[in-house]
């Protein structure tokens, strides 16, 4: 197939039509049309951000592609004949297109390369793990945000926190290590709240299960509170997908006439729509009812107050799980402090607690986050000491 007869071919993709407009393959198309300098340039300057690699770049593309054949492919179901017929015609219209870039390179521009797999194989090989590792986006990232549109929003760096980083409070975790192992293992999973006082790791604790369990299927999608009204749409595309999913509300809290909290509320219970079984939502507060009270709110003028209390505190009551921390006494503290001294390599001094007490009383209390943040400026203060000698 000539090289014009290509492009027409990428601008007609059927399987994988999302990629009509991908902008490497959109360069490519116009490159192996015209031929011409500047189209070259363009498809230059898509590639070259995103490495030297040009197949390796179309099969990321191809990777984080969510199309019929793969859904079909991950929900266990085989691919009618003529489907997955076309599903190889496309796979080797784009490597024949990928080989056709080779006449493209011109000795003005730094020359790409085409190492790798064919394309056919890194695929069918995604296709095979699918059922186990997801999907598009969710085979290439774990952790995502949302966008004010409601799109999912990849995070290419997630905070690495590991579960064995995090001292203390273990009864309190394992309770969320056992819902969180039944959703990873299709059993009913509860949604969770996790209350207590700033900096005992109720956040690090939810980041870092995502770590501990990514290859097991886990995600996790966070969800700011204003954008809480994405998550009923969020919920019904997620519902297919073989992964289990985590949603994660950080510092969640409601002032009085802020009515965002109904939406949550119907999401944890209420709608009339089945509950997806492969999604749970995990609330993290420092307060116990989420919704900020005030003495006046409750000697307002509405005649049936009870009724009003009623709903305010019905929120926190629809999550199955609540899990307190608490603000950790001296000798959980110092605890705390001397197993992040010892991973530190300091050394386990008599001053070393008197320190780390008396900065917890600067800092304002006694926390896990108090207790880290101690570590780190015994570390630099060393540190500054020695390279000064």
């Amino acid at each position: 197939m000539d090289n014009l007869a290509l492009a027409q071919q990428l601008r007609h993709l059927v399987i994988f039509k999302n990629l009509r407009t991908e902008p490497l393959l959109s360069a490519l198309a116009a490159a192996l049309e015209t031929g011409d300098a500047g189209s070259i340039c363009d498809l230059a300057a898509e590639l070259y951000p995103r490495g030297m690699n040009l197949r390796q770049a179309m099969a990321t593309a191809l990777l984080q592609d969510d199309n019929f054949c793969v859904r079909e492919a991950a929900a266990l179901r085989p691919l009618p004949r003529q489907a997955a017929e076309w599903l190889d015609r496309e796979l080797d219209i784009l490597e024949e297109a990928l080989l056709a870039s080779a006449s493209l390179q011109s000795p003005a521009l730094p020359a790409w390369e085409l190492e790798g797999e064919s394309l056919s194989t890194v695929y069918k090989k995604m296709l095979r793990d699918a059922p186990c590792l997801g999907y598009g986006i969710f085979s290439q990232y774990y952790v995502f945000s949302v966008s004010p549109e409601g799109s999912l929003i990849p995070i290419e760096h997630p905070d690495p926190q590991q579960l064995s980083e995090l001292y203390g409070y273990e009864t309190e975790r394992q309770k969320l290590l056992r819902n969180t192992q039944a959703l990873l293992q299709g059993l009913p999973a509860n949604n969770v709240l996790l209350y207590g006082d700033a900096g005992t790791g109720k956040s690090s604790t939810v980041k870092a299960l995502v770590n501990e369990y990514k290859d097991q299927g886990l995600r996790l999608i966070q969800v700011e509170k204003s954008r809480l009204r994405h998550i009923p749409a969020l919920l019904d595309s997620l519902t297919a997908n073989p992964l289990k999913f985590i949603l994660f509300i950080d510092d969640l809290s409601f002032a009085a006439d802020d009515h965002d909290y109904t939406a949550l509320k119907t999401v944890l219970e209420g709608s009339v729509a089945a509950r997806s079984s492969n999604t749970v939502v995990y609330a993290t507060s420092n307060r116990r009812h989420l919704i900020q009270e005030t003495f006046q709110s409750r000697q307002g003028d509405e005649i049936h107050i009870s009724d009003t209390l009623e709903e305010v505190s019905s929120l926190s009551a629809r999550f199955g799980i609540v899990i307190t921390f608490g603000r950790p006494d001296k000798d959980l503290y110092l605890s705390v402090v001397e197993k992040l001294a010892e991973k530190a390599g300091l050394a386990l001094e008599e001053a070393l607690y008197k320190e780390a007490e008396a900065y917890a009383l600067r800092a304002g209390g006694r926390s896990p986050r108090v207790a880290r943040q101690y570590i780190e400026y015994k570390i630099a203060m060393d540190c500054g000491s020695s390279c000064a000698k």
